[in-house]
């Protein structure tokens, strides 16, 4: 008996294979700020030299110290290998998303795992590169690919879990997706440092490329699935005529919703990713926490959310009010930053605390896309929002990088420009606060489509379902009494001819119209 595409079983057999395609691109996405020590360490070791004291007014865990397979990055180069993913990502993903529209997601789910293999293999290559002046290049060229990749991929997937869960578990789908690639995230955080203590830094690189195997053979099975099911449910050439008529100037009908949300997102992600690509070691520098510790208390903000988004998600179906959750969590987001900035308050704290706001913001925003563009050109729009995200993040990332500087300093100026850094991602979330109170004051002017509970949606559309059953039994009534006026006066109602059902005059009729008002409404529902 054949698998039924329409059963619960297959949808979240997909959403399986789905949600293994980021996680291990997301575990080696992070791996640099658990290794930020290793990276930015001296590798500059005779067999003579010690590690000295610290001079007065530098603390211990500031100085460059010998290490033997650090890579002697500066400050600056290192936010580099953040900021060229973030660019690259703002550059590719959007065209990205508009060839997933028109090719479909079979060619994109492939090609962009295997982007993601190349780029994290050519960024472990380059590590054994050390002390040559290949090894900066190398290294941003893999960050560069594995960013045209994993953005890209990312697109994809969520294409792939809107399509799939389109009016059903759309937010626990999109949560389960995120919750698989912060598990990839969180184990980086746990694990990559005892990985690197225990086989050196070159091979633990290597070992994120693996997981990227991982996520290359999952593509694979999820493609199969994927065209299996489009076909067992005849939608081929739908499908294939809708990504026809999709048009990169498509993206000037989107409506006001679908821009403040995406300026939301930006502003918003401003703020948690720059933060946690520098947060090991802030909070070393700050707390005077080792660099495992310092790991662990950033790895709890994807640690709460692998826990929560499936639930939030879940939550999130039922109780719809998107855009009131999503300025809910940048206003609560505001005080992580004031405590890292202006306290000593222990870090676990505020990062334990971002976590959960993270997760309200991921299961809210994103899976608000779907109800605000058509479904033809849902991966125009997640692949320009993505972009935008990543503009917004590459240049925060410029930012904090300029801001730390080149060199260490003693202790008392680093905080200083700590502080700074704090500031600037706080700027970034009070903006996210603007912008989402102007998205929930135009959605409660058009329809309150971000804001609806279940009950609510379901209430709307069994309504426009009767007002559908109303034109068309009109349309027959209508169709009948004709037809039997006609008959009292001798009129012929035979076929007519090619000619006459080419004439728009003969076309205009009253049956006609209300079939096009139905299909109409149907292309609007879909």
């Amino acid at each position: 008996m054949a698998w039924d595409p329409e059963k619960p079983q297959f949808r979240f057999t997909v959403l399986v294979f789905t949600c293994l395609l980021t996680f291990g691109s997301y575990f080696c996405f992070d791996m640099p700020s658990v290794l930020q020590s290793a990276f930015t360490g001296s590798n500059n070791c005779t067999d003579e030299q010690q590690p000295s004291p610290s001079p007065p007014g530098v603390a211990e865990h500031i100085k460059s110290t010998c290490c033997p397979d650090c890579l002697d990055m500066s400050e600056q180069n290192y936010n580099l290998l953040y900021a060229v993913y973030a660019w690259t990502n703002a550059v590719v993903v959007f065209f990205s998303g508009f060839l997933v529209d028109k090719l479909g997601n079979r060619a994109g789910v492939i090609a962009f795992s295997l982007l993601c293999l190349v780029g994290s293999s050519t960024f472990a290559a380059g590590a054994h590169l050390r002390g040559t002046d290949y090894l900066l290049p190398v290294m941003l060229l893999g960050r560069l690919l594995f960013g045209a990749g994993n953005g890209s991929l990312t697109v994809v997937q969520n294409r792939l879990v809107a399509f799939w869960f389109n009016k059903k578990e759309l937010a626990l789908a999109f949560g389960c997706v995120l919750a698989f690639s912060r598990c990839g995230s969180v184990l980086n955080f746990f694990l990559t440092e005892n990985i690197r203590d225990a086989i050196g830094l070159e091979w633990t690189l290597w070992f994120g490329v693996g997981l990227c195997l991982l996520g290359f053979v999952a593509a694979g099975v999820v493609s199969g699935l994927d065209v299996y099911g489009v076909r067992a449910m005849g939608l081929t050439e739908e499908l294939q005529q809708e990504s026809r008529r999709v048009k990169l100037q498509d993206l000037g009908q989107f409506s006001l919703q679908f821009w403040l949300l995406v300026l939301s997102i930006m502003f918003y992600y401003n703020g948690v990713f720059p933060f946690v690509a520098d947060a090991s070691q802030f909070i070393n520098q700050k707390y005077s926490l080792d660099d495992k510790v310092s790991a662990y208390i950033t790895g709890a903000v994807y640690d709460v959310s692998m826990l929560l988004s499936p639930f939030l998600g879940g939550l999130i179906d039922i109780i719809g009010k998107r855009g009131y959750l999503a300025l809910l969590c940048a206003l609560l987001t505001i005080p992580v930053f004031g405590l890292l900035a202006f306290t000593t308050v222990y870090p676990l704290v505020s990062t334990l605390w971002l976590g959960v706001t993270y997760s309200f913001a991921a299961a809210s925003m994103w899976p608000s896309l779907p109800l605000v563009v058509p479904r033809a050109t849902l991966g125009t729009a997640l692949g320009f929002t993505t972009s935008v995200q990543m503009i917004g993040i590459g240049v925060s990332n410029v930012v904090v990088g300029r801001i730390l500087g080149q060199t260490d300093s003693t202790r008392s100026v680093m905080l200083d420009r700590w502080k700074l850094v704090m500031l600037y991602l706080l700027g970034n979330v009070i903006a996210a606060v603007v912008v989402t109170l102007l998205l929930n004051a135009v959605d409660l002017k058009r329809g309150r489509k971000l804001n609806q509970s279940r009950k609510e949606k379901l209430s709307l559309e069994r309504m426009d379902q009767l007002v559908e059953d109303g034109i068309a039994h009109a349309s027959i009534e209508s169709g009948s009494a004709d037809a039997n006026s006609a008959a009292g006066y001798g009129v012929d109602f035979a076929p007519r001819s090619e000619a006459d059902e080419r004439s728009p005059l003969l076309s205009s009729g009253g049956s006609s119209s209300g079939g096009g008002i139905t299909s109409g409404r149907k292309h609007a529902i879909n």
